[in-house]
């Protein structure tokens, strides 16, 4: 029987809860609200591309201070450089489009200092028992987060009109980073670890290591995760010119999408990760199908939903088994910090692939036709990130 959460890892996924709020009310149009000023897949690919190696360049290097000194001020610091850059497209407004380098650079390094500290003090406040659990409230979370923010946004973004709408919606951001910050406070500080080793992360792959499986699966969902993050909110408003679309596909899916985490969450055993990692990359690759027909706001919706409805079933167990991993023996609880930066340069270098190969194939055959099949060979990676981890998840590690 799963175990209940303790009172830290309701915490955590409260200010968890926040970040991710304060960039579904921005981020889900910040996309659109580039592609409104300017019309240029290539453009939001690199703003993308930016974002991504600022990220995991983060993770690399902000690790000495998250194992050596304090994670919560880098938690801290993550949610106020995140709301720094949103005052900056205050600033900019439609002149942002001029500052996609910078301003992407500047958005990836709030992410990865949250998200790397994030990431280890989720590991130490969880366990192999209730990490399944705790994934699933943090699905949940985004779900509802992901119904009611972009849908808000998005209504009020179509009521106001011009870049009324778009500045208001970034101000809210910023004051939901700000709350975020004050709860942050309650989480208790974590325990320092030892000697931060740069290179650690890359000497996992000696000879029958469980990491040979774990870094080609984590790439192989970063591949599918760094185009579809911004190719399928943008997709939505180029198909339908109207923001609130946007929030009303984000509602349906997201709504879809809190049931399933709820229920895979709930139900799926360590036992059963093997066969429904396998059940839900399949079925998140044939939901792509009805976009090779014709893209528009049904196909789209279908899509969606399909995804929202089949992705538990393969995130869950890929995400909890690479975490198990790192909690396998004393040697690797001991060195987290490097592997969790292992586990993020993995995802990060399928990420920076995956967007590249759009930019480039896009740049050759610039039609929209090229954008769907590219979507399906891209979507059909978490077949390639099972084929990779199937061994580990059938043997699940004990903990440590």
């Amino acid at each position: 029987m799963k175990r209940s959460l303790n009172g830290q890892s309701r915490l955590l996924l409260a200010v968890n809860g926040l970040f991710v709020l304060a960039g579904a009310l921005s981020g889900t149009f910040l996309n659109v609200y580039l592609w409104k000023a300017r019309q240029d897949f290539a453009m939001i690919g690199w703003f993308t591309f930016s974002q991504q190696l600022a990220l995991g360049l983060t993770f690399w290097i902000a690790g000495k201070w998250v194992k050596e000194r304090d994670k919560m001020i880098s938690l801290r610091l993550g949610i106020v450089v995140s709301g720094l850059f949103y005052l900056l497209v205050l600033w900019a407004g439609p002149h942002t489009v001029n500052y996609i380098w910078p301003l992407g650079f500047l958005f990836g390094i709030g992410s990865g200092l949250f998200w790397l500290a994030f990431n280890v003090v989720y590991f130490e406040v969880t366990d192999m028992e209730t990490r399944d659990l705790f994934n699933g409230w943090i699905g949940i979370l985004g779900s509802v987060i992901g119904i009611l923010g972009p849908w808000a946004s998005g209504g009020l973004i179509s009521m106001l009109k011009g870049d009324v709408g778009y500045r208001v919606i970034f101000t809210l951001s910023l004051v939901v980073y700000g709350i975020g910050i004050l709860l942050s406070f309650r989480l208790k500080k974590r325990k320092r670890g030892g000697t931060y080793r740069w290179m650690d992360p890359f000497r996992h792959f000696q000879k029958n290591s469980p990491w040979r499986q774990a870094v080609p699966a984590s790439a192989a969902h970063g591949l599918r995760e760094g185009v579809f993050s911004f190719l399928v909110t943008l997709l939505v408003y180029i198909s339908t010119s109207a923001e609130w679309k946007v929030g009303q596909f984000s509602f349906a899916t997201s709504l879809v999408s809190l049931v399933s985490f709820w229920a895979v969450g709930k139900w799926l055993k360590i036992s059963h990760r093997y066969y429904g990692m396998l059940i839900g990359a399949l079925l998140i690759t044939g939901v792509i199908g009805p976009l090779l027909w014709k893209v528009n706001y049904f196909t789209l919706m279908l899509f969606g939903i399909g995804t929202s409805l089949f992705m538990p079933l393969y995130l869950l167990p890929v995400t909890s088994s690479v975490f198990d991993l790192i909690g396998k023996n004393k040697d690797s609880v001991e060195h987290r910090v490097e592997l969790v930066v292992l586990r993020e340069l993995s995802i990060m270098a399928g990420r920076l692939a995956g967007t590249l190969l759009f930019i480039v194939v896009f740049g050759l055959a610039p039609r929209m036709t090229t954008v769907t099949w590219l979507m399906l060979g891209l979507g059909a990676t978490p077949v390639l990130s099972w084929i990779a981890i199937r061994k580990l998840i059938r043997e699940p590690v004990d903990a440590a």
